[in-house]
């Protein structure tokens, strides 16, 4: 599995040492992009990811919590972010359309789901998104208990993506930790997001080893 931090639970006054841990750690450096209107809570802007970006050596993945996130795929190719997903309750009727132009302007395209939507909407998807990013937890705040129910959506999409044969990665996002990283693999999660657990433990690069390798 790949593990991709989450920014999110970050030490913002010390946010430089942060990256280059995870440059040096991690697969992947996830940043959560909240508006305070799809979710009731605001996270970073633009001005955070490009000083991100300016940092970064390791791919990174935008993940939008906002209404209208078609309004950003132009910025996010420009700041250099490889993946970009965003939420089907936002999109909507768009949702398709968001996905070809998230791959038009050279990006692996997402699509997140929240815990309330059913896992067979991503369904007819398939094909169209790179990743598909089941959230374990509410969008919206960091710290939030595991939804062990997510073992078996994260099961029934793989299960759907191998009898398409379709090479769409599952990202997982939301209580991610060490307690549940070896069940996540054995469902099929692909990609691991995690924040409080990396960025309050006192060797954040020894619980990313672990979580990319479970026992």
């Amino acid at each position: 599995m790949q593990v991709a931090p989450s920014l999110l639970a970050a030490d913002f006054l010390r946010l430089e040492k942060d990256v280059e841990m995870l440059n040096a750690a991690s697969d992947i450096i996830h940043l959560d992009i909240m508006d305070g209107t799809f979710v009731p809570n605001l996270s970073f802007g633009f001005s955070v990811v490009e000083a991100v970006a300016k940092k970064a050596s390791v791919p990174m993945d935008a993940h939008f919590m906002v209404v209208n996130p078609e309004n950003w795929v132009k910025r996010c190719s420009e700041l250099g972010i490889a993946m970009m997903s965003f939420h089907m309750e936002a999109a909507g009727r768009k949702t398709r359309k968001i996905l070809r132009d998230i791959r038009s302007h050279g990006m692996k395209a997402g699509l997140a789901i929240n815990p309330d939507v059913p896992v067979e909407k991503l369904f007819p998807l398939i094909g169209e998104a790179d990743y598909f990013l089941i959230m374990s937890v509410f969008a919206g705040f960091g710290g939030q208990k595991f939804i062990y129910q997510s073992l078996d959506r994260v099961a029934a999409l793989k299960a759907k993506l191998a009898a398409r044969n379709d090479a769409a990665l599952i990202e997982v996002d939301g209580g991610v930790s060490e307690e549940n990283a070896a069940a996540l693999q054995e469902a099929g999660a692909d990609i691991l997001v995690a924040g409080s657990s990396v960025f309050r433990s006192p060797s954040p690069a020894k619980v990313i080893a672990s979580l990319r390798n479970p026992r």
